[in-house]
């Protein structure tokens, strides 16, 4: 669960490609003595997925600094506590949350996959859509291991190469604890709708990820959360961006070169961060 909490949404269903060859988006920000590489990661994934390319095996090679949203090997017991702590409600049980129709697409989707109303009953709605949304690309082989990040910490990690984070795991979980119960329980019926009815765009989804291609990715899922979702997309992608667009600001005061791999939904239109950069005065342009 804990690193889709860095998506926030259950589009972390086009991790779940086939095997392929791909290029995912990445783009490098720069100044007269500064380079900083924006890579958009999956953070979970098959493990036949063939992400890496030359040119991000490069940019990883020649940074001093690995940047990614959050640990992506946090201790599960770690998680779990936080998850207890802020994704349980012991008063009220899920089912007096949501309206009707939203406890029947729950109750249905949670038995498509061999799950139960009671095992998430006592669950916040943004809880039980984070671990929906998960089932069935766990069920497929898909894991927070075999993600883009968690690859690279892993890499990072035996090299001795330094890594910064944006957010601790608290933080991220209380983004979602933070929101209002309304807009809980409409992410909720989001994914428990998308679950049972997967939409005809997922395909096109995941080649877009895979293939960089953020000309669908972005109108296919930023655009569409921009507008339908406005208070979802500005607590979990618009002000994280702009945050960790201010703490790139100042990493360009360092001279060197850093990679910074994210959730790719964070690289996409107008609130993106590789136009957050250009918006700041930065060179930035598509490398990959």
């Amino acid at each position: 669960m804990a690193a889709c909490l860095a998506t926030g949404l259950a589009v972390c269903a086009l991790a779940c490609a086939s095997a392929a060859y791909a290029a995912p988006a990445m783009w490098e920000v720069r100044d007269h003595d500064t380079r900083i590489y924006l890579f958009g990661a999956m953070h979970v994934l098959q493990p036949n997925v063939k992400w890496r390319t030359r040119a991000f095996d490069r940019a990883y090679a020649q940074a001093d600094k690995v940047w990614f949203e959050t640990r992506a090997d946090a201790d599960p017991a770690e998680v779990q506590a936080l998850v207890d702590r802020y994704g349980v409600d012991p008063e009220r049980p899920l089912s007096e949350k949501l309206p009707p129709r939203t406890v029947a697409t729950l109750k249905a989707a949670l038995e498509r996959d061999g799950g139960s109303l009671d095992r998430v009953d006592r669950l916040r709605p943004w809880a039980a859509a984070m671990m929906l949304s998960v089932l069935p690309m766990t069920q497929k082989g898909a894991s927070v291991r075999a993600g883009a990040d968690a690859a690279v910490t892993r890499q990072a990690r035996a090299a001795d190469k330094p890594i910064a984070t944006f957010e601790t795991l608290e933080q991220q979980i209380q983004l979602f604890a933070a929101l209002p119960e309304a807009v809980e329980v409409q992410y909720l019926d989001d994914v428990a709708s998308e679950t049972l009815s997967p939409p005809r765009n997922g395909v096109a989804l995941q080649a877009a990820w895979l293939h960089g291609d953020m000309a669908k990715l972005g109108p296919l899922v930023v655009d569409v959360m921009k507008r339908d979702r406005p208070a979802l997309y500005d607590a979990l992608l618009k002000r994280r961006n702009e945050a960790w667009a201010q703490a790139l600001v100042a990493e360009m005061d360092r001279p060197g070169v850093e990679l910074v791999a994210v959730g790719a939904l964070h690289m996409a239109g107008e609130d993106g961060l590789p136009a957050l950069m250009a918006a700041r005065g930065f060179q930035v342009r598509r490398v990959q």
